[in-house]
């Protein structure tokens, strides 16, 4: 899969999260269903260095792939934001992605005018970028 197609209203959802903690990083996580939706679960970052490294909330995480499944939804994507940093994965977020069958989607708030998504497959050390269409 070299190109995914976007709704507006989730890329819109992951953006706003960012520019509301714009000087940490955000993160969450993107459930797809059966029928083709998707939803944003907006997962705290508890990494003591926030303004430049993501650690989901355990707890939180945990809760919202629960309520991923108990809705009948799969794990579609994870994302996270780069405050001071282009959208591209660091070497910590290729050495810690976990989650092969997931997108990695990361925005950056460190262009001007327009944020910058970008989507990546990250797994076993390689980077493939995505293309992202909007919806």
């Amino acid at each position: 899969m070299s190109e995914v197609i976007l709704p507006r209203t989730l890329i819109n959802g992951m953006l706003s999260h960012a520019q509301h903690s714009p000087e940490t990083e955000v993160c969450g996580l993107i459930a797809s269903a059966p029928d083709g939706a998707f939803r944003v679960y907006p997962v705290a970052n508890v990494a003591s260095e926030a303004e430049h490294l993501f650690r989901m909330d355990p707890v939180a995480q945990i809760d919202a792939m629960r309520r991923m499944r108990e809705a009948g939804e799969e794990l579609f994507a994870i994302y996270h934001s780069h405050p001071h940093a282009p959208a591209e994965p660091s070497a910590r977020d290729i050495a810690e992605a976990a989650y092969p069958q997931a997108l990695y989607l990361i925005i950056s708030l460190k262009t001007t005018g327009v944020l910058e998504l970008r989507g990546f497959r990250l797994a076993q050390g390689r980077v493939e970028s995505i293309d992202l269409t909007v919806n």
